[in-house]
């Protein structure tokens, strides 16, 4: 075979995934397929360029000396074509990248630097998905961090493009020495008497899906705290007694505050990347999503309420 740009691309979603099958999920393709392709760049190169493992894989000495050149090769063939500035100095504009409130942002970042060193950005915090997409449309960005709901998929012109990141369950964040304080898993029509901290409009189906849940749970909130600011802030109201919000299950609960899954799992959300068509070269995109995913990972690692509950859940699950 003949070594191409795609092969590269595979190489580099696998070393940022430590696994075949999450590469595979990454980039679309089935895992079969993904583990035959990395066959076939293997016997181009002649050595092995990872190790198998339990837990995944993890790259050769050669394969990290091949990663290097190819993340190297990919950075130069997004370059090739960018316009020139007017002053006639080959500085390509930042991708200017946009995201919804969401804590993958900062790994993602760290990572995306990582990956794509030369690539120059600007970062812009924008709450509402809808908005983001009409700044999509408007061509006033060329990608960003969105979120949707299930049933309820991002709704866009053909000028712009989605794939998603992830999809969690959300968690409810309640007060230290709360009276559900003791539950493993909170039901939630037993927050039914509760103030409820909430998040505005976005513009995609919040915060209509958690009334929803409510009524479907028998209820409807009778205080209602609106909210959008700082996390810390939040949090401290929540553990004075103020209310209970909804939060993100990877959430880093202060002192004072507890967070815990509702019964049944009545709420979740997805967090896509969402671009310009045209505006995205192939590589930035993949670094992006993969830069996405390897910071929510990392912030699973660091959340174990998180991962009690997913363990409890698949094992239940697969039985």
């Amino acid at each position: 075979m003949e070594l191409e740009l795609r092969h590269l691309r595979v190489l580099c979603a696998i070393a940022d995934a430590g696994s075949v099958g999450r590469a595979a999920s990454e980039l679309g393709y089935s895992q079969p397929a993904m583990s035959t392709q990395l066959q076939r760049i293997e016997q181009y190169f002649g050595h092995p360029l990872f190790e198998r493992n339990s837990s995944g894989v993890e790259l050769t000495r050669y394969g990290t000396e091949v990663l290097a050149q190819a993340r190297d090769v990919l950075a130069r063939a997004a370059a090739i074509g960018r316009r020139p500035t007017a002053d006639g100095v080959g500085t390509p504009r930042p991708l200017r990248l946009a995201a919804t409130n969401t804590p993958a942002l900062a790994g993602m970042l760290i990572r995306l630097r990582s990956r794509l060193p030369d690539l120059a950005l600007t970062v812009s915090s924008v709450y509402p998905s809808s908005e983001i997409v009409e700044l999509l449309e408007q061509d006033e960005l060329d990608a960003a961090i969105a979120a949707d709901y299930p049933g309820l998929e991002l709704r866009h012109s053909t000028a712009v493009a989605h794939r998603g990141i992830v999809t969690e369950p959300s968690f409810v964040a309640l007060p230290a020495g709360h009276r559900l304080r003791h539950f493993r898993e909170v039901a939630l029509a037993d927050l039914a008497d509760d103030a409820w901290f909430l998040t505005p409009d976005d513009g995609a189906g919040w915060p209509g899906v958690f009334y929803a849940a409510c009524r479907a749970a028998g209820f409807t909130p009778a205080t209602v705290h609106e909210f959008l600011g700082d996390q810390q802030q939040l949090q401290n109201m929540i553990a004075e007694g103020i209310g209970v919000s909804v939060v993100q299950a990877t959430l880093r609960p202060l002192p004072g505050v507890l967070v815990k899954p509702l019964v049944g799992t009545p709420l979740w959300c997805r967090y896509v990347l969402a671009w310009r068509r045209g505006g995205l070269a192939d590589e930035v995109g993949d670094a992006l999503l993969a830069s996405a995913a390897a910071a929510y990972r990392a912030l699973i690692a660091q959340s174990p309420h998180f991962r009690t509950w997913a363990a409890r859940t698949w094992s239940v699950a697969r039985r």
